[in-house]
């Protein structure tokens, strides 16, 4: 039996939110996706609300990841301790709260999802992902494993994902908001795309205004980050994976834009 998982990109400010409220389950229907996992630390630009969490998870997202921005927002402390769909990386130090994995009931089984942040120029010294993920492989029995790497090097994607190649059933990348078109299946069989891309404003840098970003570049008096207005868009990945072996079968962009 196929498993469809739909991976979709940081959702950026309200204009993103708002794109997930109106389109996640319309586009989950016409992909045909059994499972969806979205990136929302940017829902706040800088952080994700309580209120933001309910509202990704009521308008179909199975899981929530976070990355280099969980903290950006401390409402969500005690909201992600009692959420089990809220995910932060899991090579943060021990002693932070949340979880950064965790195993979920399907139709096709036990389904375990792994969050983990990357450490070229992240800001919060984390363990190594490269070690980190041998030791949480070792405690998953479930045949389905997707595996977020929340990473600002190419590289470091990329040597997670033929790490975990015919280990894991999926491997994506988030955090530098810019879909890359390699979404492919590696050689040993598991899914895999650099970066899914983001959902929110379509005109903007990152989801922000272009002045703003065009302004700190050129070395001007910056100004707060804004999201930009206007239309948006949703990046999306569709992974399908053979619930049998676990492994992916196809993994293909389902992006949408206004």
């Amino acid at each position: 039996m196929d498993f469809k998982v739909l991976a979709v990109g940081d959702v950026v400010g309200n204009p993103g939110l708002d794109r997930v409220r109106r389109h996640l389950r319309q586009l989950k229907r016409k992909t045909g996706a059994d499972f969806a996992v979205v990136n929302g630390e940017n829902a706040a630009v800088v952080g994700l609300l309580p209120h933001q969490a309910e509202d990704i998870l009521d308008a179909g997202a199975d899981v929530i990841t976070m990355g280099n921005h969980t903290w950006g927002k401390r409402e969500i402390v005690d909201f992600m301790e009692d959420c089990p769909q809220i995910l932060r990386p899991a090579n943060y130090a021990p002693q932070v709260p949340g979880r950064g994995w965790n195993v979920f009931d399907t139709k096709a089984g036990p389904v375990a999802v792994i969050d983990l942040i990357g450490r070229c120029n992240m800001d919060y010294g984390p363990d190594n992902p490269f070690l980190m993920i041998d030791k949480i492989l070792k405690e998953i029995d479930a045949k389905i494993i997707l595996v977020e790497i929340h990473a600002e090097a190419t590289s470091e994607k990329l040597a997670m994902g033929y790490l975990l190649d015919g280990r894991v059933s999926a491997v994506w990348g988030t955090h530098t908001h810019v879909p890359t078109a390699d979404a492919r299946i590696l050689p040993k069989g598991t899914g895999y795309v650099t970066d899914l891309g983001m959902t929110g404003p379509r005109d903007s840098i990152l989801g922000i205004r272009p002045e703003l970003s065009i302004a700190k570049f050129r070395g001007d008096l910056t100004e707060r980050y804004r999201w930009a207005d206007g239309p948006t868009k949703m990046e999306a990945v569709l992974f399908t994976i053979d619930s049998a072996t676990g492994l992916c079968r196809k993994a293909e962009r389902v992006d949408e834009w206004d």
